[in-house]
């Protein structure tokens, strides 16, 4: 159920006044969330909503991610080794090898790139498969990652989609949305119970370790950073944080209503800022840019205000 007086984290009044603003703009959008943003050097933050369980759509590929990456750094994965995928039991989605007619083989370090930087869902699925969707969950809780869980495929999405409304996506997005203002959900995987999910606290916890070092191998964590640093989308965080002297590394999440990114803002004079806006829209429209300039325009705004 949506939270309809945003609980707000801040370091100081002045950024509480941030974190303030930013959650009425999402609002005049049309679209309910939770923010957090944290300098990860100084340790300063702003946000609202930070604990609650979000379904994490693509974002779930990040840990993926990580959990791949980690096992090659310690020799228990071969990077170069093949994996076929078949169009006829490849996962669902336009870019990558998702979109693909035939059949493709690619090396499981390919398979991680094709992930996170064009969000390809079957290369990911082909890495759920590798790894094993309950070996990547029990990594995350062996790392300490307690906000994240891991529970499906990336397909599963799809499949309880039309599950309930067949081909009509139009119909699963209506149902979504007022799923989501009922809290009871027929799609299983918006369901905070059943699906892959993270809290925005738990997703910047994360970002601080990898950018840090401090989980996983120094091997995996530089990997992964390169990677994020490589993804294709700028239409929500990059959208307002487009410099010369300004880097965002990041991962977005689309399905029905739902619209995150997570990311990581790095600025030539050293400033770091790890960001997670997870956002939900309260309208049946499969396109709302407004909404992902509203992410961007939050990014912007955070990131000024937390910089030293």
């Amino acid at each position: 159920m949506r939270l309809r007086h945003p609980a707000f984290v801040a370091s100081s009044a002045g950024l509480l006044t941030v974190a303030e603003t930013i959650a009425e703009q999402w609002r005049r959008v049309g679209a309910t969330g939770h923010l957090l943003a944290r300098n990860i050097d100084t340790g300063e933050e702003l946000g609202f909503d930070v604990d609650a369980p979000v379904p994490l759509a693509s974002v779930v590929k990040a840990p993926l991610a990580l959990v791949v990456l980690d096992r090659i750094a310690t020799g228990a994965l071969d990077p170069a080794m093949p994996v076929t995928i078949e169009p006829a039991a490849k996962s669902i989605g336009w870019t990558g090898v998702a979109g693909f007619r035939y059949p493709v083989t690619l090396a499981v370090a390919d398979l991680v790139h094709q992930a996170l930087t064009v969000s390809d869902n079957a290369s990911a699925d082909a890495l759920f498969d590798l790894v094993g969707v309950d070996q990547v969950d029990e990594r995350l809780r062996t790392w300490g990652c307690t906000g994240i869980r891991v529970r499906h495929r990336m397909h599963r999405m799809y499949e309880c989609a039309a599950g309930i409304a067949g081909d009509d996506f139009g119909l699963a997005l209506k149902l979504a949305i007022r799923d989501d203002a009922a809290g009871q959900h027929s799609i299983e995987t918006l369901d905070p119970a059943y699906a892959n999910v993270g809290s925005a606290a738990a997703l910047v916890g994360l970002l601080q370790r990898v950018w840090l070092d401090q989980i996983s191998q120094p091997e995996a964590t530089a990997e992964l950073r390169r990677l994020m640093a490589l993804q294709v989308f700028t239409q929500r965080l990059s959208s307002d944080l487009r410099a010369d002297t300004l880097r965002v590394s990041g991962k977005t999440g689309t399905f029905l209503h739902l619209r995150h990114e997570i990311g990581l803002v790095t600025a030539d004079s050293g400033d770091r800022v790890a960001i997670a806006a997870l956002t939900r829209s309260q309208r049946p429209a499969s396109i709302a840019h407004d909404i992902d300039l509203a992410i961007g325009a939050a990014a912007r705004s955070a990131f000024e205000s937390l910089r030293r």
